[in-house]
């Protein structure tokens, strides 16, 4: 009896994606800071793209801003994967690329506030 061919095409990730694109700040003790564009983030971490590819497995901490205070959330992620986005530009004449990291989260900063005010719109 024949096993049943996989499943092409499937969704195999374990955590629902937020297609938003934000930008965040990246530190490194090692390589310092950079802003970097976030886009579809998880519980698990997120994709984010930046000039500045940091090694694989190098640990970085992501602040992400909250609206129009000078409040954050911080948290630790690790370098998981690299990528090049190739793509064509205006009129698609001149091809274009991306860099990105794969990025997958380790802890959060657990000095916040448990509550944010209600006024705030997180969107």
């Amino acid at each position: 009896m024949k096993s049943p061919a996989p499943v092409t095409g499937a969704e195999k990730r374990i955590h629902l994606r937020f297609d938003k694109i934000f930008s965040v700040v990246l530190g490194s003790e090692l390589y310092g800071e950079t802003i970097a564009v976030a886009r579809n983030i998880s519980a698990g971490g997120m994709l984010v793209q930046s000039s500045d590819i940091l090694p694989l497995g190098s640990v970085v901490t992501v602040h992400f801003q909250i609206g129009d205070s000078d409040d954050e959330i911080v948290a630790r992620a690790e370098v998981k994967h690299h990528l090049c986005l190739n793509f064509a530009g205006a009129g698609g004449v001149e091809p274009l690329s991306a860099r990105g990291m794969g990025l997958r989260f380790i802890d959060f900063d657990e000095n916040l506030p448990l509550s944010l005010p209600g006024s705030r719109i997180l969107h």
